[in-house]
């Protein structure tokens, strides 16, 4: 397999996911702050022009992290990340689409909309009018994590999902564009710590 992937918290993510299962996909930088992801030949490969990208060795491409997610966990069941029954992978996805909806998307839409502007703006669509607004509905989705983790160790119970792994990389992607904890969420930032100690955060 090759994993086509750049800077940025979703190809981070993908790698962590495969990391946690001991896939070693190859590995081909893509350069999206050149642009090379909304050109040929990679809108070849993958035709919305976003990272990662997931090439089989029968020629197929798997784009979008949430299908190179679920092909990595019917690849490799073990460890089950998205979980091993219909209970926890009900679970697991539910903290998964949360944390998508109230932090990922508002945080990715405000960074564009605001700091990533200048890089984006002849690309996608942004919203620089609402960029505050958009913050502000990010931060109100970590408060939100924060209350609900409690004492459990991880987001959706006591083992690690790929809920985890999504919203680690993306409150390890805030920190750097201005959109980090507030420092009463103690909570999140121990639950941070912790999977930030694991191997797979180190890889790059």
């Amino acid at each position: 397999m090759k994993l086509y992937h750049s800077i940025g918290p979703n190809p981070r993510f993908v790698r962590m996911f495969a990391a946690e299962k001991g896939l070693t996909p190859e590995l081909v930088e893509v350069d999206i702050v050149a642009g090379d992801n909304r050109r040929a030949p990679f809108l070849q490969i993958n035709p919305t022009g976003t990272t990662p990208v997931l090439v089989l060795d029968d020629g197929t491409t798997i784009a979008e992290t949430t299908a190179i997610c679920e092909y990595l966990e019917e690849l490799v069941p073990q460890p089950a990340l998205i979980g091993a029954s219909a209970r926890e992978r009900a679970i697991a996805r539910m903290w998964w689409r949360r944390g998508d909806l109230m932090v990922v998307q508002p945080m990715t839409a405000g960074f564009r909309a605001a700091e990533g502007l200048s890089m984006f703006q002849d690309r996608v669509r942004c919203l620089p009018q609402a960029a505050e607004d958009l913050k502000r509905t990010a931060q109100e989705g970590l408060a939100w994590f924060d209350a609900q983790l409690g004492e459990r160790p991880y987001v959706a119970g006591d083992a690690l999902s790929v809920a985890d792994l999504l919203l680690y990389c993306f409150v390890e992607f805030g920190e750097l564009v201005g959109q980090g904890l507030d420092p009463s969420q103690r909570r999140l930032a121990a639950w941070r710590d912790r999977v930030g100690s694991r191997p797979s955060a180190s890889v790059r």
